[in-house]
């Protein structure tokens, strides 16, 4: 293939948007001759594709119209019960119209990510939920632009180009630190472990915030390992500092549960000489003795949403991208209590 020709076909639809200075959705519009674009942005469309070479791959529009009545599921781990929860509320929603769910995981890793991607749109999906690999680059979504496959972010974002729910991370952040402050907590630390990614910046951001709001320490940030075995181990983690907190939050409630162990074999009493923050809520925080005072993050209810964005955008391709971002709640439990007074 001449250069010329290899320069074209690598052209996207973002490139033409970014030349025509709307966004990709706007682009989208103007190529389905959408009557919502005016003229003049639909001239500025037009040109920016003849100047780049854009060509729309109709064959492919056309092969995206022939339904399987199958979405895909991709998750970064199925160890982890909270993404239980969350495949519970997506299946509720796709059974009750009449399709069917293909799950794998990306163990965040990007490059399977991108294998398990090819894999569902061989099989011919209708569209994809999934829950972006750590490090999802741009060019991944723009790959999948050409496949024209719809395609919903839940639980973390890479593009505001793209459908997504997710929960209010900082928010939950907020009353895990307000309920630790009103029992006169101000040493709290925060355990976290995994990759980074937008879920994980929002919740560390949140809890920085909301501990600078109160005038406390936001820097006692724990790093304990990602394999659950190893976290109850770690519990010693958060006394290596000459001020030693009195309560932690984690991540998530993998890490709650293993410190819960952890502190335990150190000789503390979780509720009572220690307090203890989960986060995600997930069905096991009912489970252990004390139960796991936690963030709840609904991701039944996540998940039925993602699958409602998806079902929504399968029957109307021409929507704008929306954003769903709910509400967190404090599920009080048996793990926190006042702060106790220094020994004597």
């Amino acid at each position: 293939m001449p250069s010329e020709d290899r320069k074209k076909s690598r052209v996207t639809l973002l490139d033409v948007a970014q030349r025509a200075n709307v966004s990709r959705a706007t682009a989208s519009l103007v190529i389905r001759k959408s009557p919502l674009v005016g003229s003049e942005t639909r001239a500025r469309v037009e040109a920016a594709m003849r100047e780049l070479g854009y060509v729309y791959n109709m064959g492919a529009a056309r092969l995206r119209a022939e339904r399987s009545h199958t979405v895909g599921v991709i998750v970064p781990n199925l160890m982890n019960p909270f993404f239980a929860e969350l495949l519970a509320g997506i299946e509720s929603a796709i059974d009750s119209a009449g399709m069917v769910v293909i799950l794998a995981k990306s163990g965040d890793l990007v490059e399977r990510q991108d294998m398990v991607m090819r894999r569902m749109r061989e099989h011919g999906v209708d569209g994809v939920i999934f829950c972006p690999a750590a490090g999802t680059a741009p060019e991944f979504l723009e790959r999948v632009d050409e496949w024209n496959l719809p395609l919903v972010q839940v639980l973390r974002h890479i593009s505001e180009g793209i459908d997504y729910a997710g929960a209010d991370y900082a928010g939950g952040m907020r009353q895990a630190v307000d309920h630790l402050a009103s029992l006169g907590h101000e040493r709290i630390a925060f355990a976290v472990h995994g990759p980074v990614h937008s879920a994980y910046l929002e919740r560390v951001e949140g809890f920085r915030d909301a501990m600078l709001a109160r005038g406390l320490d936001p820097e006692r940030i724990i790093r304990v390992p990602y394999q659950t075995a190893r976290i109850p181990g770690a519990a010693h983690l958060l006394f290596e500092t000459p001020e030693k907190p009195t309560a932690v939050i984690c991540f998530n409630d993998v890490i709650a549960l293993g410190l819960s162990a952890g502190l335990h074999d150190l000789g503390l009493k979780v509720g009572e000489t220690f307090s203890l923050i989960g986060f995600d809520d997930v069905a096991e925080a009912e489970v252990i003795r004390p139960r796991l005072t936690s963030v709840s993050t609904a991701p039944e209810a996540i998940g039925e949403t993602a699958a409602r964005l998806l079902l929504d955008r399968l029957a109307d391709p021409l929507l704008p991208p929306r954003r769903v971002v709910m509400e967190t709640r404090l599920h009080v439990r048996q793990s926190c209590g006042p702060v106790r007074p220094p020994a004597p």
